[in-house]
């Protein structure tokens, strides 16, 4: 079968103008739909985004056992009664960073699992020993043998687990697990992230009793049945709208970014205005107007509410336009730099000091051929290209395509000049 390359074309130097509507969030929608497994009756997700991750987590529960169809183009209609595999192999899952969840998923559902090691971008190392840690303490046997995690277990048992680290993975990981676990498990130091809480309200509404989810004690009373038959709405997808208002700031634009939270978008507002970038927000949307004025700005990376790592590469991009030095510390992922190079093409001005960039403002970045390096990365080239002086090239695109709806479709719907072709 021929294998499709595709790139994208971007002639510069065009504000965005206009009003972009969000879709919901790839990392609610990777999690929810591996807990959707768990139930013991179908349900519906409305609000699913059409994106790559969401087409292989599909195509991955089909093959499990589950009914998985779509109504209409973002709602899903799930019903995992038929599952009857626990093996997820490395043809199935070497894409997919969420892959994990199926573990948590199937030791609830049937008391085993055999998931490959997790795919997605190279960003980083992707330890699970949290994962494991929690699974052990509710009564799993977990091993890890020629890249298979294998877990099993009689019965799962409510548990007190410490994560050692604040972990989104584990923390939902752990809560999925805990649903049917006999007893009470409490995860303490749990990630806050918005998509915790949206798996969690997902499951709440779905027969589950979860509490605090969203603080940093989640306490889960395990059920034995979990019926199902409801619908729920994926959240909004905060780092697509942050992406978006870093490219109406990069391009000098006006952009009103809708169906959104604006409470989620806190840590980037504040780097924005701090930017000299207007704000003005309002119920759900928020409005962008950039400036040629931009000013330096240092950023650091950490768990939620703090600055998110899914938004590094598109602030560091815009920090490359800020008037003197700038500095941005990545505290989540080791190879969370591999953009630098990329950047360079364009003009940037950027030195990298272990987990720490130094910028250098330019005045504007001149188009040229640049490669995805993994999603995020992808969606700061775009925004470079958006601003540059010149045509950009960027290749690689099917990272893009695995966590941005209709992407390029969005911005020329703002009057940017962005073509996809094969390459």
């Amino acid at each position: 079968m021929r294998v499709t390359l595709e790139k994208f074309i971007i002639n510069g130097s065009r504000p965005l103008k206009g009003v972009v509507d969000i879709s919901g969030a790839k990392n609610s929608a990777a999690a929810i739909l591996p807990a959707s497994l768990v139930l013991d009756g179908p349900c519906r997700i409305e609000n699913v985004p059409d994106i790559l991750d969401v087409t292989i987590l599909k195509k991955i529960m089909t093959k499990l056992g589950a009914v998985v169809r779509n109504e209409g183009r973002n709602t899903l209609y799930i019903d995992p009664t038929g599952v009857n595999s626990c093996i997820a192999s490395y043809r199935m899952v070497n894409r997919l960073r969420a892959s994990y969840y199926l573990i948590g998923a199937l030791l609830a559902k049937k008391g085993k699992a055999v998931v490959s090691y997790p795919g997605g971008c190279n960003f980083g190392f992707r330890p699970i020993d949290q994962h494991i840690k929690g699974f052990e303490a509710m009564g799993a046997n977990v091993s890890i043998e020629q890249g298979l995690i294998k877990a099993s277990t009689s019965e799962l048992r409510g548990a007190q687990i410490y994560l050692d680290v604040v972990s989104v993975g584990a923390t939902i990981n752990l809560m999925i697990a805990a649903t049917k676990a006999r007893g009470v498990t409490v995860i303490e130091n749990a990630a806050k992230e918005p998509h915790v809480v949206d798996v969690a309200n997902f499951l709440n509404a779905m027969g589950a009793d979860i509490r605090g989810a969203g603080t940093d004690v989640i306490k889960i009373r395990g059920v034995e049945k979990l019926p199902g038959g409801a619908t729920h709405m994926v959240i909004p997808d905060m780092v697509e709208a942050g992406t978006f208002m870093i490219a109406a700031a990069a391009t000098c634009g006006d952009v009103v970014v809708r169906n959104i939270i604006p409470k989620h978008m806190d840590s980037l507002t504040a780097k924005l205005i701090e930017m000299g970038v207007e704000i003005m927000e309002n119920g759900d949307w928020i409005r962008v107007l950039g400036t040629r004025n931009l000013k330096r700005a240092n950023i650091k990376t950490l768990p939620y509410p703090g600055f998110p790592t899914d938004l590094h590469p598109q602030i560091a991009t815009l920090l490359c336009l800020a008037r003197g030095t700038s500095t941005i510390t990545e505290s989540i992922w080791d190879l969370r730099f591999q953009y630098v190079d990329e950047l360079k093409r364009m003009g940037a001005n950027i030195k990298v000091e272990g987990r720490m960039a130094v910028i250098e403002g330019i005045p504007k970045f001149s188009g040229a051929p640049v490669k995805a390096t993994d999603l995020r990365a992808g969606a700061a080239l775009v925004i470079a290209g958006l601003a540059a002086e010149g045509t950009t090239e960027v290749i690689d695109i099917s990272y893009i395509d695995r966590g941005y709806e209709d992407f390029e479709i969005k911005l020329r719907s703002l009057g940017a000049d962005i073509t996809r072709v094969e390459e």
